[in-house]
């Protein structure tokens, strides 16, 4: 077996670089063994990421036993939860590519063998991803896991978790939530360390990092407090040495057919519709892109299997006790809905599915004759108002609104439509617009879960909508249509909507509409012109310059 790290350990051209990692303490029997790295974003600051010392330490373990010698090297990451309604929320979907390009670097510098990449939140599992697939060497993902989900006063009800903070501080402005139950709620909806308790944007990630074929069995669903999370730290490492010693790669494994599958499994789990945005720039850097049209033709022909929270009352957790992403992968198999030339780190698409030991339960994860919906939990739009798409999780939304026509509500960004609706200004039927937050207009597209969680709260979740070229967090629930494309930015429609007019949206029919004349839309359109850019210095500036639009995944070339 051929070795990239002889580049820096064989002949008598290579004393020096042999002389700086013997600095490190390795010893010239552990020269002669592969070098792995082991990509780490632990932080202090991010929940989800505190406990990865523990997972790193697992991951060197068994990559040590199966006869490697591993090296730890860290990545950054941004808290979206702490990011969130205010300037930093410019920063999150940026670290994408912070984190894609540190990944290239550290592992490009240093002729690693093969590694193991432990990310755990939003954009961090995406960024490793493609990073990894730009290098092409043996690669497997172990995630740090999610939080146990919080408990209502007294243990009564559904559980709690970060977005109930949300929904509740909306709540309590508008006067339907007693101040003192939200201080209840601030000590005990985040109870451990790990990713937040619901099928938000980190743990879908880390659940299609299984249906991708990219980790092993559990990686999605194992909560982070678990020992069980620790052994398949351990097995992680001992699988990439494996993987090495068979030269599977991970361009291999991220193929047509792996992500036809990530993409029926998104849709069977109803996933955030940031998992939209992160694989089609996942299949565009593996070399094999998607459209929004592919993902609308998948969601047609997908059963919507499994319902948790946001869109449903069930934890994570729930789906981990029947049996975690293998069992929602063994039923759309039942269903004939996976491609079987999937290859896996397990091998064989069939040799991942015989971890499966559990059926479907018929009430966390349904059968595929008796689903939520028979067609996939996200939904692609298109129309004049979002040509090239928009997308909403349709299994969040009260069939109440899955029609509906209404007045714009027009905000040029996120400060301004959260004081009018924080304020009380915004009315039932009310169609709230939020634009200019695209990737290029934002920059960095940021999330909406402030003015979704406001709406919420004051009760109009069932009689607003809300449209934006930015993007929604995991948590959002309700009529929230995002990555309206073309953006505002770029003279998208959405940049011609006024105040006051009609516009519908129809969930079931895919339809986004603004209900202008045509000879009215080519006159504001030539009276249109572009904003100056908000940020004229630093990576702001620099993304919004190289980054494409959402339907194309945002993806910085």
């Amino acid at each position: 077996m051929e070795l990239r790290s002889a580049q820096i350990r064989e002949g008598v051209m290579r004393a020096p670089h042999r002389s700086l990692l013997k600095a490190d303490g390795v010893t010239d029997e552990e020269l002669r063994r592969p070098l792995v790295a082991v990509m780490n974003s632990r932080n202090d600051i991010i929940p989800g990421h505190n406990n990865l010392d523990k997972i790193a330490d697992a991951v060197k373990a068994g990559i040590y036993m199966a006869g490697g010698v591993p090296f730890e090297i860290s990545t950054i990451g941004v808290c979206d939860g702490i990011a969130m309604n205010h300037e930093g929320m410019h920063y999150s979907l940026v670290s994408r590519e912070v984190i894609a390009d540190s990944v290239e670097c550290a592992v490009q510098g240093h002729a690693f063998d093969a590694m193991v990449c432990i990310p755990n939140c939003d954009k961090i599992v995406p960024g490793m991803l493609l990073g990894a697939l730009r290098i092409n060497i043996p690669t497997v993902f172990v995630s740090g896991g999610a939080m146990l989900a919080g408990r209502q006063p007294g243990g009564c009800g559904p559980t709690t978790d970060l977005n109930t903070l949300f929904d509740g501080a909306a709540a309590v402005q508008a006067g339907r939530m007693e101040p003192g139950l939200l201080d209840y709620l601030e000590n005990t909806a985040c109870p451990t360390c790990g990713s937040c308790s619901g099928m938000f944007t980190a743990n879908s990630m880390n659940c299609l990092c299984e249906a991708l074929g990219v980790a092993l069995p559990g990686n999605g669903t194992i909560p982070a407090v678990y020992s069980e999370r620790i052994r398949l730290a351990k097995h992680a490492g001992m699988k990439v040495m494996e993987l090495l010693r068979g030269n599977v790669r991970i361009r291999d494994i991220v193929t047509p057919a792996a992500i036809r599958n990530a993409m029926a499994c998104d849709m069977a789990f109803g996933g955030s519709t940031n998992t939209v945005l992160h694989l089609t720039a996942i299949a565009r850097q593996a070399g094999h892109p998607i459209t929004m049209s592919d993902w609308d033709r998948v969601s047609a022909d997908t059963p919507h299997l499994v319902k948790l929270q946001p869109s449903g009352p069930r934890p994570l957790s729930d789906l981990y006790e029947v049996g975690g992403v293998p069992a929602v992968m063994h039923e759309l198999n039942r269903a004939g809905k996976l491609d079987h030339d999937a290859l896996t780190v397990m091998g064989p698409l069939d040799r991942y599915l015989e971890t499966c030991t559990k059926s479907a339960d018929g009430e966390v994860c349904r059968t595929a004759e008796n689903p939520f919906s028979p067609v996939g939990a996200l939904r692609v739009l298109h129309g004049n108002l979002a040509p090239q798409g928009g997308i909403v999780k349709k299994s969040a939304v009260d069939p109440a609104m899955f029609t509906h026509t209404g007045p714009a509500r027009v905000f040029d960004s996120e400060e301004d439509a959260c004081a009018c609706i924080n304020a009380g200004g915004i009315n039932p039927g009310d169609v709230v617009v939020i634009r200019y937050e695209g990737p290029k207009g934002g920059p960095g597209m940021r999330e909406m879960l402030t003015p979704t969680s406001s709406i919420v709260g004051m009760g109009l979740s069932t009689s607003v909508a809300l449209l934006t070229d930015g993007r929604f967090s995991g948590a959002t629930k309700g009529p929230a249509i995002g990555h309206i494309s073309p953006e505002a930015a770029a003279g998208g429609p959405i940049a011609l909507v006024e105040e006051g007019d009609s516009i519908t949206v129809d969930i079931e029919g895919g339809a986004l509409a603004l209900n202008v004349p045509d000879d009215e839309l080519a006159r504001r359109r030539a009276a249109f012109v572009p904003p100056a850019p908000k940020h004229d210095h630093g990576v702001l500036a620099k993304y919004a310059k190289l980054v494409s639009s959402a339907d194309e995944g945002a993806f910085v070339s």
